[in-house]
């Protein structure tokens, strides 16, 4: 059990049924009344931010999350397999967990994978990748990099994302997997 006095960023407790985070909190001690605390919290599952206050005596269940590295095997019939990496079994799960980052994603690329007693809510790829470049119009001659003009360009996990007009095919790029936005050209 934990009381709404011992918030603190990033705690995990059930509220009204649901996984709650503590986003922000701050503890209120007005000249008159009772003290309450103040607090801005996000559910995990959905994403859902609110603002509310707590009696700082109430208590509330902790909610442990689990989050393990897991490695993406492969997609058959709308299940998605990741491989355990301590016990090497795959574990399939739904399609419709995965977000939009997660078309950035290739075979055998490890993921975060978060659940909340045994159920699985959100997968999570790395925050950047590396991919190659597999269709891209050429760029047109006059046209130069600090014009900040961009073309569309397919990856080899098949997403597309925006890129300068210097990358062709066979380009390996790195790409930030929170916002789908070209980062770089991949070195080495």
């Amino acid at each position: 059990m934990i009381s709404a006095s011992d918030f603190r960023n990033g705690v995990t407790f059930e509220y009204d049924g649901k996984v709650m985070q503590v986003v922000e909190f701050q503890h209120v001690k007005p000249g008159k009344g009772a003290a309450f605390v103040r607090a801005k919290i996000r559910n995990v599952i959905t994403g859902g931010v609110i603002e509310t206050s707590f009696n700082p005596s109430e208590k509330f269940e902790n909610a442990f999350v689990e989050r393990r590295e897991m490695e993406y095997s492969y997609e058959d019939g709308g299940l998605y397999y990741f491989m355990n990496n301590e016990t090497y079994e795959l574990e399939p799960i739904d399609g419709s967990i995965l977000g939009p980052s997660f078309r950035f994603v290739m075979e055998n690329m490890p993921c975060t994978v978060s659940s909340y007693k045994g159920k699985v809510f959100s997968v999570d790829p790395p925050n950047f990748v590396e991919l190659e470049v597999t269709e891209s119009d050429p760029g047109l001659k006059g046209d130069t990099a600090s014009s900040n003009v961009t073309k569309p360009a397919t990856l080899e996990s098949g997403a597309e994302v925006r890129v300068p007009l210097f990358i062709n095919p066979g380009d390996r790029i790195k790409v930030d997997t929170r916002t789908g936005e070209y980062m770089e050209r991949a070195k080495g």
